[in-house]
């Protein structure tokens, strides 16, 4: 079975089919034209023959001579060298030869129907005469009274008429060939281009990859939007529509400002590393964004979201166990504190205004373990404020600071 043609290869010659169709259109309709143009030169030289030879007062006097031929022949035969036609005949009003490129025609009546000369036109066509097949102008010849009196036909032979064209088209032929051979190599440096933009990769496996990336972004139970430089959604997984309440489709292209709420569009432009807290309907999520604006112009960005809102309950059924024990133990120090360092702790938290377990133990020289004890005993009795940093990476902080109120 034969190998499948890469993607170099079908894009080589799709574009050459292309280059090849369209230069052989060109090309016929090219040849087209030039012989039409060249049909027409000659029917202008050959119209301006026939009615300089119908006006010229020697040949129209010669009509009454006893021997016409013996003036007219030497003057036709000396136009159509000059004029390097094929023939150039004169005949009277009954249609017999004054001239003629073989002198033993001269007599003869013309073998072609001379009616519309006769009648005061103009004939232009292709007919078929004593010398074979001709591109031919026929015009009447005009007495002083107006009456015809004869005709003069002049022509070039369709063989010649081809051979000339033929010459003509030889020289079109090696253009087109020119313009093929080009336009291979212009497509074989566009498909290097476009291999190189999509980093050599075959159809089968850009697919591959279109569909892993499809399934693994909406696989995430992060939320994921993409928002271009005009502000407009490119890209949202379904994490993120189920965050936001909306359907996925409904988002695709729609403005950021309008569907993120202030809050989330304020991340976006401003750019958080860290992640920032945001409350969206029942949600609790944490919000990371790289940043919509780069040197005040703005750019693609990407906001990450992450649903805080179980470990927030959790979080809440803590503090109010808590609250429970500081109420138990409010009059008493759980086992194993001291009251002296107990006070020693106070005394540092309150000289700072927000607090954490590392912090405290270093500014009373005690381990991170046990000042995060006593910091609780004090949160636990209502003398210190316990709060969560969402700044942290993963799991969320603990900090502290003094309660002023009691």
């Amino acid at each position: 079975m034969a190998s499948k043609m890469t993607l170099r290869v079908q894009l080589l010659v799709l574009q050459a089919l292309i280059v090849f169709l369209v230069t052989l259109a060109t090309g016929i309709v090219a040849g087209a034209l030039q012989e039409q143009a060249l049909r027409e030169s000659y029917k202008d030289r050959m119209q301006a023959v026939a009615q300089s030879i119908a006006s010229l007062p020697t040949v129209r006097e010669a009509f009454d001579d006893a021997d016409p031929s013996a003036t007219i022949q030497p003057i036709a035969e000396v136009i159509r060298e000059a004029s390097d036609l094929a023939y150039v005949v004169v005949a009277n009003a009954d249609g017999i030869r004054y001239s003629h490129p073989n002198p033993y025609r001269i007599g003869e009546k013309v073998s072609t129907d001379p009616s519309i000369p006769l009648a005061g036109e103009i004939y232009v066509g292709t007919q078929t005469g004593t010398l074979g097949t001709s591109w031919r102008v026929k015009v009447p010849i005009f007495a002083d009274d107006g009456t015809v009196i004869g005709t003069a036909s002049v022509g070039i032979l369709e063989s010649e008429l081809n051979d000339e064209f033929m010459r003509n088209l030889a020289w079109l032929i090696s253009a087109m060939l020119a313009a093929a051979v080009l336009g291979v190599f212009g497509s074989a440096w566009v498909t290097s281009v476009i291999r190189r933009r999509i980093y050599l990769l075959e159809p089968d496996q850009i697919a591959a990859l279109v569909k892993n990336q499809e399934t693994t972004l909406h696989g995430l139970s992060e939320g994921v939007i993409t928002v271009n430089a005009a502000g407009r959604i490119t890209l949202v997984n379904d994490a993120a529509a189920r965050f936001l309440d909306r359907d996925a489709a409904e988002l695709d292209g729609a403005d950021a400002a309008s569907v993120l709420g202030e809050d989330l569009h304020t991340v976006l432009r401003e750019g958080e590393d860290a992640g920032r807290p945001v409350i969206v309907g029942s949600h609790v999520l944490v919000a990371r964004s790289t940043g919509s604006r780069h040197d005040g112009v703005d750019v693609e960005a990407t906001l990450l979201l992450r649903d805080h809102t179980e470990l927030h309950d959790v979080v809440r059924r803590v503090e109010a166990a808590d609250a429970i024990i500081a109420f138990r133990q409010r009059f008493g120090l759980p086992k194993g504190l001291s009251a002296e360092t107990l006070d020693r702790v106070a005394s540092a938290l309150a000289t700072r205004p927000d607090a954490s377990a590392t912090e405290i133990g270093a500014d009373v020289q005690i381990s991170r373990v046990s000042a995060r004890r006593y910091l609780e005993h004090l949160a636990s009795s209502g003398r210190a404020i316990r709060t969560l940093d969402y700044s942290t990476k993963g799991r969320p902080g603990t900090r502290y600071r003094a309660n002023d109120t009691v």
